[in-house]
């Protein structure tokens, strides 16, 4: 089994996702034991000098000038937990719960965050046992880090909460007994220092930004092929355009495009045909989906800086011997590149439901109405438009910002939040959505080139067509398509069709 090593740098996005998806093991890197342990070594030297440290020897949030005692600083580091225990609604997949955990170790590896090494150990050995704490979606502002769902993380720890284990649902202290632990009582600062970070929008906005960026590849497929079998040029890919604007994204979409349709016998058929320029669904695809790519890959370059970054308060200076109090715990530049991918990603469904339109409308395509013989008995991919323009529709809603919403916690002190979980969340619902947007032009795209038994389509067009038809047979008489839908977002999540188009024309970007 494969094990993702944590340290001070170096952590991606597929490494998240093979915690996240794959189960990947998780441990520490050279150095990070130590790292952690002199950080401790600090914190335990300040609270035996009654040094005021927030968090350590003070209270939390509006608190912070309330000193508590020796005696108490364990009750206090567990009254945290508990006290900011108060998420709702549906839980967090496992997925998103596991990546939050191996978030929280990264953190820790990087030695600024003064908790005991047998913590951190504690935490992998969660994630390694597949100990997964049920952490409920709902409940953070995004400001002093991911407090609420960081809290029902890190009740588990200390015996409290509920995990899952295998598919059962357990109390927080029978799941700690099952993979061989004792519960946690935390010491000086470790209650702050477990909820006081950015790991769940991290966690929720880092998968999205991987399922994006692998969407942008689908989507450029799609048009392609909706390009081929509604008779667009190819003079749109030409990379001198490209140039003349040089995007980056622009022109790897156009490149990509181009190479997928290279060798179509349809496109050449008509290559004298008296159409100008073709509508701009498909003249600037290029452009749309390049500009959407652009997004992705800022947000994946904000994401992977955050992931490899201290976000607790207060930060321990090991090279100084001191602590620096501020705010990495804001989660304001994660919320605003995911609130501009949400936008990003909503487009690539915009566009793409447009195409489907053109496919399935006669008056637009040349071909059968919904794609189907015998309409009128049969509907074709009528419902399957209706179905694309609603996710549309909802991700458009979706697309309004959260972070430019705040709304003043703990009396006032915390006075600007970033409400970036909500941008994650809402991020991660209109990736899936266009996901399905784009399976259903996927399939639409298939069934018209069925129309196409006389011409052979380009080498790519070829090779997706065989990887859907492997999944989806031709719609010859209406059936219930919802589980084609599934069966070819299916394809999307597992890079089957990608992969067969790589191997006929290259690899795509």
């Amino acid at each position: 089994m494969k094990t993702v090593t944590l340290g001070k740098n170096g952590m991606t996005l597929e490494d998240l996702v093979q915690v996240a998806r794959n189960r990947a093991e998780v441990g520490l890197t050279t150095g990070a034991q130590a790292r952690i342990e002199r950080a401790w070594q600090l914190v335990t030297r300040w609270v035996a000098q009654e040094r005021t440290v927030y968090g350590v020897t003070t209270g939390f949030g509006a608190l912070s000038d309330v000193t508590i005692s020796g005696t108490d600083t364990r009750r206090l580091q567990m009254n945290i937990l508990k006290s900011h225990a108060v998420g709702v609604g549906p839980p967090f997949e496992d997925e998103i719960v596991r990546s939050m955990m191996a978030l929280r170790v990264k953190d820790f590896a990087r030695g600024n965050a003064g908790v005991r090494y047998v913590t951190v150990a504690a935490l992998i050995h969660l994630i390694n046992s597949h100990v997964v704490p049920v952490v409920p979606a709902r409940g953070s502002v995004g400001a002093s880090g991911d407090l609420v769902p960081l809290a029902h993380m890190g009740l588990v720890l200390i015996g409290e909460g509920t995990a899952r284990l295998e598919g059962r649902r357990l109390p927080g202290g029978e799941a700690l007994k099952a993979c061989g632990l004792s519960p946690l009582t935390l010491e000086a600062g470790e209650g702050l220092a477990l909820i006081n970070g950015t790991q769940a929008m991290t966690a929720v906005g880092g998968l999205a930004v991987h399922d994006a960026a692998r969407l942008a590849a689908h989507t450029d497929l799609a048009a392609a092929m909706s390009l081929e079998v509604l008779m667009g040029s190819k003079t749109e890919f030409d990379p001198r355009i490209h140039r003349m604007r040089p995007h980056p994204g622009q022109a790897v979409s156009a490149e990509n495009m181009d190479r997928i349709i290279n060798g179509s016998e349809i496109i050449s058929s008509h290559k004298d045909c008296k159409r100008v320029q073709d509508a701009y669904t498909l003249r600037c695809s290029p452009q749309v989906h390049g500009a959407s790519r652009d997004a992705i890959t800022y947000a994946r370059k904000v994401l992977e800086t955050e992931m490899n970054a201290s976000t607790g308060n207060p930060l321990i200076d090991p090279e100084t011997d001191d602590f620096l109090l501020g705010g990495n715990f804001h989660g304001q530049p994660v919320a605003l590149a995911l609130d501009f991918m949400c936008m990003a990603v909503a487009e690539l469904a915009n566009i793409s439901e447009r195409r489907i339109e053109r496919l399935v409308n006669p008056k637009l395509s040349g071909l059968p109405a919904f794609l189907v013989k015998d309409g009128g008995l049969n509907s074709g991919f009528m419902i399957a438009q209706y179905v694309a323009a609603a996710l549309v529709s909802e991700n458009k809603v979706m697309s309004h910002p959260a972070v430019v919403d705040s709304i003043p916690t703990s009396a006032n002190k915390e006075d600007h939040v970033s409400m970036g979980t909500i941008s994650a969340r809402k991020c991660r619902e209109v990736v899936r959505n266009a996901e399905q947007v784009i399976a259903i032009e996927l399939m639409c795209a298939a069934q018209a080139l069925d129309l196409f038994t006389n011409m052979k389509p380009g080498a790519g067009t070829e090779a997706a067509y065989g990887v859907i038809r492997a999944s989806v047979p031709r719609l010859d008489e209406d059936r219930i398509l919802a589980e084609d839908v599934k069966r070819v977002v299916a394809l999307i999540h597992d890079g089957a069709i990608v992969a067969a188009v790589e191997a006929a024309v290259g690899k795509l970007h």
